[in-house]
């Protein structure tokens, strides 16, 4: 049985108490950071690298009991230090071959309101990721499309026409890895 169903069928759709989530559905983290021994450090690893590798088997790796992997697995879910279980989907073989990364710029007059515009952009179709930043952009929103028109479609309609958005700059992605590991 992999950690994700065991865990999943254990502990539901619970929050953990320090970790709020907004209207968005966003998590946000509020308090403490999370300690972490070698153990914990060894299964975020291997699940980062497999999320659906078979309990045995990961207690194996971390050198524990099966039972405490369940334990630990579940306290890092409950925690709030795993969020979750997903699975790897490739935009292309999925229909939406064209990504791009999307700059954002807020208007000044709109600085009050990032966090709901973030929610919003996490919601719009095509949407892979919404970063939130510091520096010359606001947001980078990370996007899949499956051609230039839709793409192009995606920044008009959905960004440029919001008055709290004084500009965007749309970078194209020719290539992306992502790291198999965590750590």
């Amino acid at each position: 049985m992999s950690p994700e169903s065991s865990e999943s069928s254990r502990t539901g759709n619970r929050r953990p108490n320090n970790v709020r989530t907004p209207r968005s559905g966003l998590e946000r983290r509020t308090i403490e950071n999370a300690s972490l021994d070698d153990v914990d450090q060894i299964l975020l690893e291997e699940l980062s690298i497999d999320a659906r590798v078979p309990n045995n088997a990961l207690a194996a790796k971390a050198g524990i009991a099966p039972s405490t992997c369940l334990a630990r697995i579940r306290a890092l879910r409950e925690r709030g230090v795993i969020r979750g279980f997903h699975a790897d989907i490739d935009p292309a073989l999925a229909g939406r071959p064209l990504q791009a990364m999307v700059a954002v710029r807020i208007q000044p007059t709109a600085r009050n309101r990032l966090n709901s515009f973030l929610g919003h952009l996490s919601e719009l179709p095509g949407v892979l990721n919404v970063f939130l930043l510091g520096g010359a952009y606001d947001f980078f929103v990370h996007v899949a499309a499956p051609d230039s028109v839709a793409l192009n479609t995606f920044v008009v309609e959905h960004l440029s026409s919001i008055p709290d958005v004084a500009l965007t700059e749309t970078n194209l992605i020719f290539q992306h890895a992502r790291s198999p590991r965590f750590g």
